[in-house]
């Protein structure tokens, strides 16, 4: 934002204003009686949002290089909100099996009752997925990498056959941000940040951002905000904008710090892979290579396995650097447990065993690479019983 858009603002603060209220009045009875004209850009409830909400998604739209954005509750809510609007019942959704976990729920649960044909497919299909689309295919759901595995997919080969199709496209982008990648310069039509992670950037809110470049898809996934009632709040709106002052002052740090504790998870013996695109060995690297310009701070690892899966709670007790909790992308490191049951599940995973998750923060390198030997030494430790 330049300096010079406070010029006729009496109070030019650099810091944003926060805009609360749900209730919009009107200048007449005309206006009134034709209130929708002010949508979707406008103002006439408060659950479409304020110019606090405006502000910030011009900011990702510019981002994104979209001409649109929609911001709304999480990023749950932008993966659904999205689905929503336009996909109905007895149409055909393609989500790659790698996806977050609560949108395959709610495609299973929820959307097959609505009489939506869910289909889950491999997430290295590429390609490959010409083959499943049919004559009511309405969207394909991609991630990459996917949020547990990590698998990588050829983004613009995929949107490509897509359009080709007629079918919308929507990608969850959270993991390396609009800093790293641009889906929708990749032929992707919905854009999704979970802005919980890294936009927000400090652990304290919930939000999520949908990003388009359809005048017409957006005015859609205007009126599917207000009538879900995905109503944003305002402070939150303004603690996005604060962090994306620095966001990509964090990102390149967190992304340095997590690529080489990559490499020396890597090395290490108790380590069997370390699930991690940014490095050479990972099945999807030249993938990344080829489209994103930098890396997230957010990796899997599989241990070597034991013979009773709850030795890997002498690796979690031994740590004091990283809490469990479920979410990443903060300035604090943190680590996630996936029992094996959860990889047996999937059709498509790439390990049977279970998975560590690693969200890599803002600690001193060497601090985390001492805690993580450390809780390695006390899973060598468990094996030997």
């Amino acid at each position: 934002m330049s300096f010079k858009d406070h010029a006729n603002n009496p109070y030019a603060s650099l810091s944003p204003a926060v805009w609360r209220g749900s209730t919009v009045v009107f200048d007449s009875f005309e206006d009134f009686a034709v209130r929708k004209t002010r949508q979707p850009d406008g103002y006439s409830y408060g659950i479409t949002g304020t110019p606090t909400a405006r502000g910030l998604e011009r900011r990702i739209a510019d981002l994104e290089n979209a001409r649109h954005c929609v911001v709304v509750p999480s990023g749950q809510s932008a993966l659904m909100t999205t689905v929503m609007a336009f996909v109905r019942g007895g149409d055909h959704l393609l989500i790659s099996e790698s996806c977050y976990g609560a949108l395959k729920t709610f495609a299973r649960q929820w959307l097959s009752a609505m009489g939506v044909e869910v289909e889950f497919y491999p997430p290295t299909l590429d390609a490959g997925i010409e083959a499943l689309i049919r004559d009511n295919t309405k969207m394909i759901c991609l991630e990459a990498p996917g949020t547990v595995t990590m698998e990588m997919q050829a983004i613009d080969t995929i949107t490509a056959i897509a359009r080709r199709h007629g079918v919308l496209t929507m990608m969850d982008n959270t993991w390396a941000s609009p800093i790293f990648f641009k889906p929708l310069d990749h032929g992707v039509d919905f854009a999704i940040e979970a802005a919980t992670k890294f936009m927000g950037g400090h652990s304290d809110l919930l939000m999520g951002a949908i990003s388009l470049n359809d005048d017409e898809r957006y005015a859609t996934l205007r009126q599917t905000q207000s009538i879900l009632g995905q109503a944003t709040s305002p402070e939150d709106c303004f603690l996005v904008l604060r962090g994306l002052e620095t966001l990509e002052l964090r990102l390149l740090e967190q992304g340095r710090k997590a690529l080489e504790i990559a490499r020396w998870l890597e090395a290490q013996p108790l380590v069997e892979t370390v699930l991690f695109p940014a490095l050479e060995s990972h099945p999807g690297h030249a993938i990344w290579q080829r489209l994103f310009t930098g890396n997230g701070c957010l990796m899997s690892i599989v241990l070597t396995p034991a013979a009773d899966e709850r030795a890997i709670g002498a690796f979690f007790d031994a740590l004091e650097l990283f809490p469990i909790g479920a979410s990443w992308g903060g300035t604090h490191s943190l680590i996630a447990f996936y029992p094996a049951s959860e990889q047996r599940a999937r059709q498509y995973a790439p390990t049977d065993q279970p998975i560590i998750r690693l969200s890599i923060g803002l600690e001193p390198h060497a601090d985390l690479l001492g805690d993580l030997e450390k809780a390695l030494g006390a899973y060598g430790e468990a094996l030997k019983g």
